[in-house]
């Protein structure tokens, strides 16, 4: 009897782990608004967090090494702006940016690297959203020169759930042949419902020029994550560790609405 035990908490225990351990990682920055218009708030929230986002289970997110707003004009550091708050019970951050004038925002950070025991490696998203603002959309494919990032080839906003969206994966400022590609769905209200683990996280890979298509079934916040390998490591303990390299984009698609 205390083997059987035995057997079925070591099954049930591997079972947990490899469900836990599945999970796809996302760095986040989700704004409150992806287009401000005339006579709406100017006033922009956005939740830096790093989680896994279908499931709403958290990490927490250190203070950015780099908090960053681009536009066509210039770069500004908002790493001084940003506040301390909790997301997904763990450590996040947040901003209020106004927008005052016409233009397209692409907001990005790099985070701290961060250790995943599960993975044996550190993660270092290089994490973006843009947001357009009263109906300007120049520079909207503007590459921001990341160490990694998605670039891309589709507008990024005034996308309706059921459009496709196409992306080229950058890495040292060269396409990546055959990148793969985790895309995930904000479940922020917990009422999306998976019919098996499978359907958590969809997986693509890009072509042999780094672009790839991906079609959201849904309205939402999504979230595309091209991962690499970088070159060099850092040391854990005392060992030399890989680190993971995420390219990841954060895309809202709305409902369709017809008269």
């Amino acid at each position: 009897m205390k083997n059987r035990l035995s057997v079925i908490l070591l099954a049930l225990f591997i079972t947990m782990s490899l469900n836990t351990s599945a999970l796809a990682h996302f760095g986040m920055l989700i704004p409150s608004d992806s287009m401000v218009m005339q006579g709406e708030d100017k006033t922009v929230h956005i939740e830096a967090s790093f989680s896994h986002p279908f499931e709403k289970v958290g990490m927490p997110l250190v203070k950015p090494a780099v908090f960053n707003l681009q536009t066509l004009e210039k770069t500004r550091d908002l790493l001084p702006q940003i506040k301390s708050t909790k997301l997904m019970g763990h450590q996040a951050w947040e901003l209020n940016y106004k927008i005052n004038r016409p233009g397209v925002y692409q907001f990005y950070m790099e985070p701290q690297p961060y250790w995943e025991p599960a993975e044996d490696c550190f993660i270092i998203h290089y994490t973006k959203t843009i947001v357009a603002a009263y109906g300007d959309e120049e520079g909207w494919d503007k590459e921001l020169g990341l160490k990694t990032e998605i670039v891309p080839l589709t507008r990024p906003f005034g996308l309706y759930a059921g459009n496709s969206f196409q992306g080229i994966v950058k890495l040292d400022g060269k396409a990546v042949p055959y990148a793969e590609v985790e895309v995930e769905f904000y479940n922020r209200e917990g009422t999306a419902t998976a019919p098996s683990d499978y359907f958590i996280t969809q997986v693509i890979k890009a072509d042999a020029n780094g672009v790839f298509t991906y079609t959201p079934p849904a309205a939402g916040w999504w979230g595309f994550a091209a991962l690499n390998t970088a070159t060099e490591k850092i040391s854990h303990n005392g060992e030399e560790k890989d680190i993971e390299l995420g390219a990841v984009l954060w895309l809202e698609f709305l409902s369709w609405q017809s008269k």
